[in-house]
């Protein structure tokens, strides 16, 4: 088993205490060191170990007093979008291998330039889009390069959760200055990302229009509909909104999500829920392989675990780690986030009114 000491920075993100708890659950993981991304988080960091954290070794005030005072294997990165290039380049001085929160910066620009960075230090560069590590989104990707679903046709994704007073408007996920964009940088990739793995296909290009429209003193945009197109010539689309009223507030309430992925082929189809527990997959074929049985109901009850994710959560990370400890890329590279952010870019470009 391999023994690891990590640094986790970042207290002001919402997945922060979702990933102490992964690195607390993984026995590879012998010393957990936490640390500020700006010290005026010092009460954010210090509630965060209050309990339950017997990993937790050390705590600091910020990223260089972090470095300088202590030895480790790897960060798990989570500091606000704004302040991600320059704790990255810090970290990057020290050669260590980094896996980031999403989107990894406000921009593509950013993005680019913290790949270049660990590409420039050597080392292995992650990004959390640990849904692919999803069974149903495994199955999904495996029914595909199996020719089941034909030649793929179009790709259907949703993804409308809580709206923006049951998240706090004033938090600074609503501040264009601090992150970049909204809802479809904060939550929609997941989906745009979900798309290009189970098609394993690159988007060329994307459009859509993106609009503010709840209320509230925000910056970014609340809602969004996008299309775009792979380089096989398949189609797809993501709607996507802080919109619901009326399904509890909060970030990890799986009642306030709607969503859903949909993949059509010439041959067939495959659908479910994401957010579903347990989830069902539903799947179509005329391929001669099920003409036994063409339609397919799969359900699929993940296990359980305190990690971010549950256990597939744990299983990306410790792909992650193998990853890292062997020069390898990693199972969500910092270059498939740079293509995620690049395809948001686009639409947010194309994204200009006309009268």
């Amino acid at each position: 088993m391999i023994a690891m000491r990590a640094l986790l920075i970042g207290p002001e993100n919402p997945h922060f205490a979702g990933h102490l708890r992964t690195l607390q659950t993984l026995p590879e993981i012998t010393a957990i060191t936490v640390c500020c991304a700006d010290s005026g988080d010092m009460a954010l960091l210090q509630a965060a170990v209050a309990s339950d954290t017997p990993k937790v070794l050390a705590h600091f005030a910020s990223v260089n007093e972090a470095l300088a005072g202590g030895h480790y294997d790897f960060v798990l990165g989570c500091p606000r979008n704004d302040r991600a290039l320059a704790v990255y380049e810090a970290v990057f001085a020290h050669k260590l291998p980094v896996l980031a929160e999403k989107p990894l910066g406000r921009n593509a620009a950013e993005a680019e330039k913290i790949c270049n960075m660990a590409d420039a230090a050597g080392v292995t560069l992650g990004v959390c889009y640990q849904n692919r590590y999803n069974p149903v989104v495994r199955y999904a990707r495996e029914f595909i390069a199996a020719g089941l679903l034909g030649r793929l046709m179009q790709v259907q994704t949703r993804y409308v959760t809580t709206n923006i007073a049951a998240r706090d408007p004033n938090h600074w996920l609503f501040k264009r200055e601090c992150v970049g964009g909204g809802v479809l940088q904060w939550l929609g990739c997941h989906h745009v990302d979900v798309a290009r793995y189970v098609a394993n296909d690159e988007m060329i290009h994307a459009t859509g229009h993106v609009g503010t429209l709840n209320g509230h003193d925000i910056s970014v945009e609340d809602t969004a509909t996008i299309s775009y197109r792979f380089a096989s010539g398949a189609v797809g689309g993501l709607h996507c909104a802080h919109a619901l009223a009326q399904s509890g507030g909060g970030y990890y309430n799986q009642a306030g999500n709607d969503t859903l992925l949909m993949f059509v082929g010439t041959l067939g189809r495959l659908y479910w829920s994401p957010t579903e527990t347990p989830t069902t997959l539903y799947a179509e074929s005329i391929h001669p392989d099920w003409d036994t049985s063409p339609r397919r109901t799969i359900t699929f009850e993940m296990g359980e675990s305190p990690a971010y994710g549950g256990k597939y959560g744990e299983a990306f990370v410790r792909d992650f780690l193998r990853a890292a400890v062997n020069g390898r890329v990693a199972p969500a590279s910092g270059r498939d986030a740079l293509a995620v952010q690049t395809m948001i870019d686009s639409v947010y470009a194309s994204n200009v009114s006309f009268q």
